[in-house]
């Protein structure tokens, strides 16, 4: 599949009680909340389905899909009418990302791996 959905993000005003209702509920096993990143908690998904991950910020859920290119990516959204949220950013050594809020304001990232 070209382009695939690979990660999922849980946001909201209080990261460690969703990270709480969430380990809770579905028994998801996180990792300790990286305060630096408004105590964003990764999603063990033990080799099942896609990993995501739990943070603070605007209450929102949205998917990251892989792509080659994420300016390219980028640019045809806003071409086709998405709003910009977050220009194409290395966020940490070996993960890039973008964000766009589709015509129905959807929020979807853009990922790609950099190759270490």
């Amino acid at each position: 599949m070209s382009n695939p959905v690979v990660h999922f993000e849980i946001i909201g005003r209080s990261a460690i009680q969703l990270q709480g209702f969430y380990a809770g509920v579905f028994g998801w096993k996180l990792s300790p909340p990286a305060a630096e990143f408004g105590n964003y908690s990764l999603f063990d998904s033990e080799g099942q389905g896609i990993g995501g991950g739990i943070g603070e910020g605007d209450p929102r859920v949205s998917v990251y899909i892989e792509v080659d290119d994420p300016q390219a990516y980028l640019d045809r959204a806003a071409q086709a009418g998405a709003k910009v949220l977050m220009p194409v950013s290395t966020i940490m050594e070996g993960v890039t990302i973008a964000l766009f809020a589709d015509p129905e304001g959807n929020t979807i990232g853009l990922t790609k791996s950099n190759p270490r």
